[in-house]
């Protein structure tokens, strides 16, 4: 007699699905839209801990900026651009219910003749307000948002983060407050520059300056020089010339116990090519460590390929090769002036600023080390 087969022998199995990830509560939600010379960017986020999880981000190269420099106007070809991607941000922000927001305009809006007539524009045709935030708001925000990669050794502090209209350079001076506290030391910055009155030591803010020189108003400057390594030159000593109003200027700086956090596509990007990278990692990015000699290699490997090899050049990426190099001078001259064995790269920005000032001010974040 055959065996007799158990019940159920040879049917398919039930397919076992994990559990859909639980939709995020529209009240935990904040959302931050920062509009620049050259991109507009939004991220939506909820707080978890002393940081946010995000739920929902946004990321497209408009540029708004695009002959601001000749004419001192956002040009309609531009402005129909930005529009567009702006529409799709919003409805991002529908899908998701986000009531709390900030969404900001930076050097192209505050520089243009015609940027009420622009925001006026955005309005009716997106429905959503922006606010032109002064450069100091900017740099603030940019300081904030590179507090969970500050190290407890640091005792003197330059973020910098390279624009495409401006550049924001801001010293800070840690040396007063005690070593695990200095990351929230920075976050708590949010408040201005100028502390109020606090229980809790403060992190000093030396000077700050934005100049008014980014990746695309340098390299609009300096366009009619066709030699490729002069105008790399130009712009490196013009940048430079501009930083003579900023107190730490003519200090020397031992490298001890000093940190440069750079935030911006180029730093970014240098960051990548460093690495080898030919897919873009932001987990292998974010928080890398680099010396001047090694971005300095990066840079001289840049000068090497020329204007076509950087363009077929799968690190620096189709949509950065027409800026990389003002972006690289500016760093230049940067580490020219501050040789570091330290400079952390952040891929971030005034996005995650906005949002880290949001859930600060609402109380939302755990107050605990990063």
């Amino acid at each position: 007699m055959a065996p007799k087969r158990p019940d159920g022998a040879g049917a398919f199995p039930v397919p076992v699905e994990p559990p859909a990830p639980r939709r995020p509560d529209p009240a935990e939600l904040y959302a931050a839209l920062d509009l620049g010379t050259n991109s507009c960017r939004m991220l939506i986020a909820q707080p978890k801990g002393n940081q946010f999880h995000v739920v929902d981000s946004f990321s497209k190269s408009v540029q708004l900026g695009s002959g601001l420099e000749r004419s001192g106007r956002l040009s309609r070809a531009s402005m129909a651009r930005t529009v567009q991607a702006l529409r799709i941000c919003r409805k991002k922000l529908e899908k998701h219910a986000v009531k709390r927001m900030r969404l900001v305009a930076t050097e192209a809006c505050r520089r243009a003749t015609n940027s009420a007539e622009f925001l006026r524009y955005v309005r009716s045709e997106t429905g959503l307000t922006l606010d032109i935030i002064p450069t100091q708001e900017e740099a603030q925000l940019a300081v904030v948002s590179c507090a969970p990669l500050v190290s407890t050794n640091t005792e003197q502090l330059l973020v910098i983060d390279i624009g495409g209209g401006s550049t924001e350079l801001v010293w800070i001076d840690l040396t007063r407050v005690p070593k695990p506290d200095r990351p929230k030391a920075i976050m708590r910055l949010h408040n201005g520059f100028t502390p109020a009155d606090s229980p809790f030591p403060h992190a000093k803010v030396v000077d700050w300056i934005s100049v008014p020189l980014g990746v695309a108003t340098l390299r609009d400057q300096f366009s009619d020089v066709e030699d490729d390594a002069g105008r790399f030159a130009l712009m490196s000593w013009f940048f430079e010339e501009n930083l003579a109003t900023f107190s730490p200027y003519d200090e020397v700086q031992a490298r001890e116990g000093f940190q440069i956090i750079g935030t911006s596509g180029t730093v970014t990007t240098v960051a990548a090519s460093h690495l080898g990278l030919k897919r873009y990692d932001r987990n292998k990015v974010d928080g890398l460590r680099m010396t001047s000699d090694q971005i300095d290699k990066v840079i001289r490997e840049y000068l090497a390929l020329g204007p076509v090899g950087r363009r077929n050049d799968p690190r620096i990426g189709r949509d950065r090769h027409a800026l990389i190099m003002s972006g690289a001078a500016i760093l230049q001259a940067l580490l020219r002036v501050w040789p570091t064995d330290r400079l952390s790269v952040a891929d971030r920005g005034l996005r995650e600023g906005l949002l880290y000032a949001q859930m600060s001010a609402d109380g939302v974040l755990e107050d605990r080390p990063f």
